[in-house]
């Protein structure tokens, strides 16, 4: 029953955001575009290579996990607040579904569109990047626990939020300014030494810096430090989305 539950759950979820794809396959392939043209090609120009590589190929891991957290966490966050706001979250609750099935649907469905995603603006790249990849395996590893993770982020701020404002409270205020310093335009070889320090703070860094190794081959810190903070923070965020589901956080009343 609960693996009838969980298809049903992701099949909503694919549904929901493939129906509308102009919403949310289209808005990524042009804003990374935008960015290819004025941070790749103009500005890029100026700045010439980053050890070895164009500008253009640096950024572009940076910009296609921007891309694949953001509408992980915009799938999940949305679809669960639309839940409760229509109150047809509460037929899940009451039904013998699991709890654990409940996750792990709304966060499948976050994940596939984050992939989605993922593949139109690795697509749309091939006209402006030279796309290489030095380990596949890592590279995909990298995408799929890196959409999880924000897509846990989404479910979580879609328990708490109360009104469509708090569901922008996320990326506003944490995922915005923790990707752009991030690393995504930059090494944080080239910052002054206490700026270095202050940026391997950021936890985005690493996710940047373990997909940019596996598609250029190089990195600013290490990749099983990169790879234990990924693992840890999906293991912490994922036991908070289920225990707050338990208790019924923001769905009873």
């Amino acid at each position: 029953m609960q693996a009838v539950a969980y298809k049903t759950i992701v099949r909503k979820e694919v549904l929901r955001f493939s129906r509308i794809w102009k919403q949310t396959l289209i808005p990524p392939v042009i804003t990374n575009i935008l960015y290819f043209i004025i941070f790749g090609n103009l500005i890029g120009d100026r700045i010439g290579e980053i050890e070895s590589f164009s500008y253009t190929d640096f950024i572009f891991p940076g910009l296609l996990l921007m891309s694949v957290i953001t509408h992980s966490y915009t799938n999940t966050v949305s679809s669960l607040y639309i839940s409760k706001y229509h109150r047809y979250i509460e037929e899940l609750l009451v039904s013998p579904i699991q709890n654990y099935t409940i996750l792990a649907g709304f966060i499948t469905g976050g994940v596939i569109r984050g992939l989605s995603v993922g593949v139109v603006v690795i697509l749309a790249a091939q006209f402006f990047v030279t796309f290489t990849v030095h380990n596949i395996f890592l590279m995909l590893v990298v995408i799929f626990l890196s959409s999880t993770l924000f897509s846990m982020c989404g479910f979580l701020n879609g328990l708490f939020a109360n009104d469509w404002d708090d569901i922008n409270v996320i990326p506003t205020f944490i995922m915005t300014p923790l990707t752009y310093l991030g690393g995504i335009f930059f090494s944080i070889s080239m910052l002054p030494g206490i700026w270095q320090e202050i940026a391997l703070i950021n936890p985005i860094l690493y996710l940047i810096n373990a997909l940019r190794f596996s598609m250029l081959g190089i990195t600013d810190v290490s990749i099983m430090i990169a790879f234990s903070i990924i693992l840890l923070f999906n293991i912490v965020l994922a036991s908070l989305c289920l225990y707050f589901l338990n208790i019924g956080k923001g769905l009873r009343t």
